[in-house]
């Protein structure tokens, strides 16, 4: 269950000294690669550095990273456990991410971090991560309609919940291509609580950097990925300097180039479990906003000659499916509906039933191959694979469909 609010964050971290300074960062879409960035980029710059993210994609413990690396099961496991003991004798009744987020924050601690990227679990305000009151820099990503139940139905409503991150002090970099309504709304929120600095980055990437300007342009990325880039290039420029590194402006881009965040537009090798020699699209793309950015780039980049593509879809209960698919599907494409499973630690989670989004196909118009007999991952890479006829594999729609996938990958080995 969600359970918004800080008070039993508060308490289970009541008598903890986080002793590490963050960056916050919170949006609709883009938060984790902005953290993968800035994560790669501060460790490039000689700073011990921490990053937590949400979801976890396979295991638990592999949302906590300490200098890059994934921190050791045995570790997160005491960590937990202690945290767990103080939730039970002091009857806090955490959530089970409140109790996650208190055990990353105990072992930056623990592993004496210097700064951690913190990415939101939701909205903002009210989020367990904002119990971080000295961040170096909050980062505000692109804001869409997402979990309106929670957080309002107008994008100025979801807007202020994601600037209860901005802090005294620290400085707030936001994505431009928001609205001019929410970035209106953000610069008000930071200047009257006082924030360090307030920047906008566009997606051309060409204020204040010739080398981000040079950087972006040569590595040929879409607009979405040269906003994230820049977002996380100023955050962590940023909370360098203000940690006393000298790190040139080209070391930190450089970083970038070795930086990792599975799920997004990832390229799988599926032969050992299919027989298809083609690369297979993985992406976590779960809301309108993310689905119409991988649209627009399947049939930049994906679709041959304007051709089919198979899709593998596994939506969560309580999104919008038709505003989310529409983003998607092509006349001729096909359809192979499946539903992840259980999600550790988050038993509310659930996939709507496959049939829905293959009625929500028909009704868009989607006349190839229609399927929901699959009934687990890898019978629906094995199907896709044979009615694709090597067009195009797009696996999406939700980040708990991409942990499936990759834990089937890891298992398989």
């Amino acid at each position: 269950m969600i359970q918004p609010g800080l008070a039993r964050i508060s308490r289970l971290l009541e008598y903890s000294s986080l002793t590490w300074r963050a960056v916050h960062v919170a949006g609709t879409n883009g938060k984790g690669s902005v953290c993968a960035y800035v994560s790669a980029m501060l460790h490039a710059a000689n700073i011990k550095t921490g990053r937590f993210t949400s979801p976890h994609l396979i295991d638990r413990w592999d949302c906590i990273t300490i200098e890059e690396k994934t921190i050791d099961e045995s570790r997160f496991r005491k960590a937990e456990d202690a945290v767990r003991v103080r939730n039970s004798v002091g009857e806090i009744r955490a959530s089970e991410f409140e109790l996650l987020t208190a055990t990353a924050f105990e072992l930056f601690t623990q592993e004496k971090v210097q700064v951690g990227v913190i990415e939101v679990g939701m909205g903002g305000r009210y989020d367990a991560t904002n119990i971080i009151q000295h961040p170096l820099v909050t980062v505000i990503t692109k804001i869409g309609k997402d979990h309106q139940l929670l957080l309002g139905t107008t994008i100025e409503e979801i807007a202020s919940h994601k600037a209860g991150i901005i802090k005294p002090g620290a400085a707030c970099i936001v994505d431009a291509s928001n609205p001019e309504s929410v970035l209106q709304l953000l610069e008000y929120t930071a200047r009257e609580i006082g924030a360090k600095s307030f920047r906008r980055v566009p997606s051309e990437c060409n204020q204040g950097s010739t080398d981000l300007q040079k950087f972006s342009a040569k590595d040929d990325l879409e607009p979405h990925q040269r906003i994230n880039l820049g977002l996380a290039y100023w955050a962590a420029l940023i909370a360098a300097r203000r940690m006393n590194s000298a790190v040139s402006s080209r070391a930190l881009l450089e970083a970038t180039r070795t930086s990792v965040w599975p799920g997004r537009l990832q390229t799988l090798d599926t032969k050992a479990l299919t027989g298809r020699r083609e690369p297979v699209i993985l992406d976590g793309a779960h809301n309108p906003q993310s689905a119409e950015v991988l649209g627009l780039y399947v049939s930049k980049r994906v679709r041959i000659d304007g051709g089919p593509v198979t899709w593998i879809i596994a939506v969560s209960v309580g999104k919008d499916l038709r505003d989310l698919l529409s983003h998607l599907f092509q006349p001729a494409d096909n359809i192979v509906a499946v539903e992840f499973g259980p999600v550790d630690g988050m038993p509310w989670v659930i996939p709507v039933n496959a049939d829905s989004i293959l009625e929500v196909a028909r009704n868009l118009g989607v006349e190839g191959i229609l399927d929901n007999s699959c009934k687990d991952v890898l019978r629906s890479l094995q199907f896709a694979a044979k009615i694709s006829t090597g067009n195009p594999i797009v696996i999406c729609g939700s980040l708990y469909l991409v942990s499936d996938i990759l834990r089937l990958l890891r298992d398989i080995g």
